[in-house]
Formats: structure tokens, sequence, C-alpha cells
């Protein structure tokens, strides 16, 4: 039996600091992806945090979107790419952590938030597909581009047990489906393997996929 990874850190809780126009974007087209850094601890929902909000709730938000989380890890690396500090929230999180393998989460794996057998348990449900918004909130040339091919795309997660959480608390996985598709393995381009993967894991009830996933997962294996 696999030994379970030591448990990392959440070192940041993000919301919302305020809703500002998308830098090219449409007359009054707006977004919350101006996430900063609060202190404390934060009510979290099946909808995400409090006092957080999204304003594209086509493409963010909703249960399967609840809560984006980014390693430190990945953020050094984009600090020494750019020169610059990526503080907590700049890339939209609302959970910036610490030893936990994001990119190599499996979908549906579980985490829990907080001391063991307490706190919030969430699911891994999706890569972050990097969007024009996300371009115009960084001013860094062909953002999209060089955020995809770099691969390091955080994930969203699910909300299973509501609760709290704080900067400090552990993060732990709990639970792993066992498929071996990771987060990376995702976007942006699926392998047929993973595709497969995938859908036989739900044809079993071993991961739920969401819409979005599946048809990706679809296509993948189409690809064949």
């Amino acid at each position: 039996m696999d030994t379970a990874p030591a448990p990392g850190r959440l070192t940041a809780v993000c919301v919302v600091h305020e809703i500002v126009h998308v830098v090219g974007g449409e007359p009054g087209e707006v977004t919350a992806i101006d996430k900063r850094q609060v202190t404390g601890a934060v009510e979290v929902g099946v909808l995400g945090l409090a006092g957080d909000t999204q304003c594209d709730t086509a493409h963010h938000g909703g249960p399967p979107k609840a809560l984006y989380a980014y390693a430190d890890e990945d953020a050094a690396w984009w600090a020494a790419e750019l020169g610059r500090e990526i503080t907590p929230g700049l890339f939209g999180e609302n959970l910036r952590t610490s030893g936990i393998d994001v990119g190599g989460a499996e979908i549906g794996e579980r985490w829990q938030v907080g001391e063991p057998g307490t706190g919030v348990v969430v699911e891994v449900t999706y890569p972050r597909i990097p969007c024009m918004t996300f371009q115009g909130r960084m001013g860094e040339d062909r953002w999209v581009k060089r955020f995809t091919d770099h691969g390091a795309m955080g994930t969203y997660l699910r909300v299973v047990v509501p609760g709290r959480v704080a900067a400090g608390d552990l993060v732990s996985v709990v639970t792993r489906p066992g498929h071996g598709v990771r987060v990376a393995d995702v976007y942006p381009t699926m392998s047929a393997a993973a595709g497969r993967a995938l859908l036989d894991a739900a044809g079993v009830g071993v991961v739920a996929l969401e819409p979005e996933l599946r048809e990706a997962a679809d296509r993948a294996t189409a690809r064949r």
C-alpha cells in the first residue's frame, strides 16, 4: 500500500479585494480576479470562501470550482522567471499551499485542510485554464501561452465538507482514486490513455467527472 504523503501547509487565504474592469475587455466588463491575502480564519462553504465572489460565472465558480489553489513552489518558479514577486492572490487563487504537489494531484483526490480527522475536506476537480482576463491582470506579453506551456496550472477544488480555513492549517491528502490521471495530465492536451483511465474510473464510480472534464476525456479517446 502506498504511504500517504507528508502533509503540507496552507500559507495564505485570499478573497476578492476589489471588482475591477477587465484590462482590454469590453466596456462594463468586470472581474473578481483581484484576490488578496486576508488574516484569520475564513468560512468556506460549497460555493467558496466567505467574502469572495466571481463575476464570470460561466467560466468560474459554482461547486466544482468553489476554490482555486496554487502552490508556493510554482509561484516561486514564476517569481524567478519574471523577476517580480508573485504575492498570494496575484494569480486569482483562493488558497496558496506549500508542500502539496498540486500538479501531481489526481483528479478526484481529496485533501483535508486542518487537523487530521477534522476541518474542511476538498476535492480536486479541474486544472485552471488561463484566459485573457488573467493576461490583463499580469500585464505580461504572451502570458496565456507562457503560463500554459510551463504547465503549473493550479487546481480548482470542490468543497466536500465545509468549515473554516486559515493560513498555517495543515493540508493532508486523505484519499486518492488510484486511476493515476493527474491535474497536469488534463490540460492543455489529454492523452487517449488518460482519457480512457478517467472514463473507466467514472464508469465504476471511483471518480465523478464534471461535464467539462468528461467531454475532454471523450475527445481524447476519440483521437486514438
